[in-house]
């Protein structure tokens, strides 16, 4: 049997295939049960395979390779930081991500509180007093790496899951 054994990412967008081609009576969209249902199952196993730090650690990585794939693929206004953040907030209201809102933002600094409504991986879960959203903090520093060429450190400090109602994010650059 063949393995994908590689150290490096092998993700291209074309990967994704053509939606329209293969669902032509389904379409692009699903339930955000089904969603739910694949990110924590797959959590949940990694959690309990490899342990808390590393299944953070993956899901981290894994958002913010697909939060630099969406920059890369899907945003158009490169420019400038106003316009590339107008468009986001468009693009993943457009996709059912989520509601995007900048709570607080020094563009000097480039230091930032978002906050994330209606959160496709957490908003209506029960509460269970932790942030989970691992795969969320990857994916913002995923596309703001992309968009100023810097690394940030992206922690959640709310969550819908420790009793708020926005997942909100607290976004620096990394030392």
């Amino acid at each position: 049997m063949f393995k994908e054994e590689r150290t490096e990412s092998m993700f291209d967008w074309s990967m994704l295939g053509d939606i329209s081609e293969g669902r032509p009576n389904l379409g692009p969209t699903m339930n955000v049960a089904v969603y739910r249902l694949m990110q924590f199952t797959l959590r949940d196993v990694l959690i309990r395979d490899y342990g808390v730090e590393a299944a953070e650690h993956i899901l981290y990585s894994a958002g913010e390779e697909a939060g630099r794939h969406l920059y890369r693929n899907v945003i158009t206004k490169k420019d400038d930081l106003t316009e590339f953040i107008g468009e986001l907030q468009q693009v993943l209201k457009d996709l059912s991500i989520g509601i995007l809102r900048v709570e607080a933002a020094d563009l000097k600094a480039l230091t930032f509180t978002l906050t994330v409504a209606e959160d496709l991986d957490c908003s209506g879960l029960p509460i269970c007093g932790e942030e989970i959203c691992k795969y969320d903090e990857g994916f913002i520093q995923g596309l703001l790496s992309e968009h100023t060429g810097r690394n940030f450190l992206v922690r959640e400090i709310d969550c819908w899951c420790s009793g708020d109602r926005v997942c909100r994010f607290d976004v620096k650059p990394a030392a």
